[in-house]
């Protein structure tokens, strides 16, 4: 059984659909008001009286007329406006009791007030107050301060009080929706730039730990096949070194992608991020590797923050990487890690031969040289140093690159104590010079 309520949501929302029946069926119960009220002579008594007067062909035809215009007043207010004042101050000049035309007008009024702004509003009010009430005051047969004089100013101003309120309202309405659509595409957006961010981070991160742990494979595999007939205890320990470092690879490996899971995977990893705390380490597997590297000044103060640990990390490991692969046979390394102020100072220097031989993917298009002499054959396209930058940038530091006067190459990065958060800085072509992969 259909309720009461649920046949009024009905009828409201199939009227919302088709305001053309809305607003004939309006003028049509407007007609009827104004009919009625054509009957009522306002006497001079405690109010009205019905049955005493009967409307004249003439304001019937008025009121229909009014009434008619009423159905257009959507798609034109202004012109359904001028057409019932005009009618209305036709019925008071030219009748006497006038008939009740001037219903139409409050309602095309309120609509005008409801569909236009505020100063509109104020200047139709009241022109149309000011024109219809001194037509009722002047040509009408009661003085000018009866009541029904009066009843035309009030009602005609609180239509377009009413209107202007409802006008007031609708737009507050919309103003709220559309901030609160405006700040769902902004979460989404965010949303979205978060997850490139991490998917960059875990992109540098994987390079990083593939880079400098293939490198030092590739490297004691060579050894262990040159001298596997000559000294097979010194290839044994090459070999030993390789399953070192494919144990630590994959262990960091594991770390990284692990962050990839669910907060709610028991088997997500617990392992901290490595840091300056394992730069011995660090050091002690491109030493195993061949290359000779000197801890010049290691920072012994309060641990960095989180953010600032792990990107110098990577930065020492990159660059020695970097210089196990490029520099050539002989080469040295000096690392040192040093506070100045509110920043720490990474600086990675080496003695490799040359620079023109470790600038892989310059001019000629060319990539990483595998021997460091410039005549190998290309093995890559150099993203090492830029994804080094991008993460020094991206916490409000600095990094150069290049190679040093009289041979070797050194890379130098400021980071701050206190790392900012935001977005990082897009690359400049000036920040690198020299790049190698």
């Amino acid at each position: 059984m259909t309720t009461l309520p649920s046949g009024f949501a009905r009828a409201r929302r199939w009227l919302r659909d088709h305001p053309l029946a809305f607003d004939a069926t309006l003028a049509f119960c407007v007609l009827i008001a104004m009919i009625c009220g054509s009957f009522a002579d306002p006497g001079k008594g405690h109010g009205p009286t019905f049955g005493t007067r009967t409307p004249e062909v003439f304001s019937v035809l008025l009121m229909v007329l009014a009434a008619s215009a009423l159905v257009l007043r959507r798609r034109h207010p202004m012109a359904v406006l001028a057409v019932t004042g005009g009618l209305t101050a036709t019925e008071y000049i030219f009748m006497d009791p006038p008939a009740p035309v001037v219903m139409s007008t409050v309602i095309a009024l309120y609509t005008v007030a409801s569909r236009t702004d505020r100063p509109t509003t104020w200047r139709v009010g009241l022109l149309t107050m000011g024109v219809l009430t001194v037509a009722a005051m002047v040509f009408g047969s009661t003085p000018w301060y009866s009541q029904e004089n009066l009843g035309v100013f009030a009602w005609t101003g609180m239509a377009s009080a009413a209107g202007d309120a409802v006008r007031s309202r609708r737009a507050f309405v919309d103003a709220i929706r559309e901030r609160a659509e405006r700040a769902e595409r902004t979460r989404e957006e965010e949303a979205r730039r978060r997850v490139a961010e991490e998917r960059l981070r875990i992109a540098r991160d994987l390079h990083d730990v593939v880079a400098h742990h293939i490198a030092l494979v590739n490297v004691q595999a060579g050894v262990a096949a040159h001298v596997m007939d000559k000294r097979p205890d010194q290839a044994k320990e090459a070999l030993a070194h390789v399953r070192d470092a494919s144990r630590s690879a994959l262990n960091e490996l594991r770390v990284t992608v692990g962050l990839l899971r669910q907060s709610g995977d028991p088997e997500a990893p617990t392992e901290p991020a490595p840091g300056l705390a394992v730069l011995d380490e660090l050091v002690t597997t491109f030493r195993n590797a061949g290359l000779p590297v000197e801890v010049a000044g290691a920072d012994r103060g309060p641990k960095l923050p989180a953010a600032v640990d792990l990107a110098a990390y990577r930065v020492i490991q990159e660059a020695l990487t970097n210089v196990r692969k490029h520099a050539g046979a002989g080469a040295r390394a000096e690392v040192s890690v040093v506070r100045v102020g509110v920043t720490a100072e990474i600086t990675v220097l080496d003695n490799g031969r040359g620079s023109a031989a470790r600038r892989p993917g310059t001019e000629s298009g060319g990539g990483d040289r595998a021997d460091g002499s410039g005549t190998g054959a290309p093995d890559g396209g150099g993203h090492g140093l830029l994804g080094m930058r991008e993460r020094v940038t991206a916490l409000g530091g600095a990094l150069t690159a290049g190679p040093r006067y009289g041979g070797g190459f050194r890379v130098h990065a400021i980071l701050p104590i206190e790392a900012r958060t935001g977005e990082p800085e897009p690359p400049g072509p000036a920040a690198v010079t020299g790049e190698r992969r």
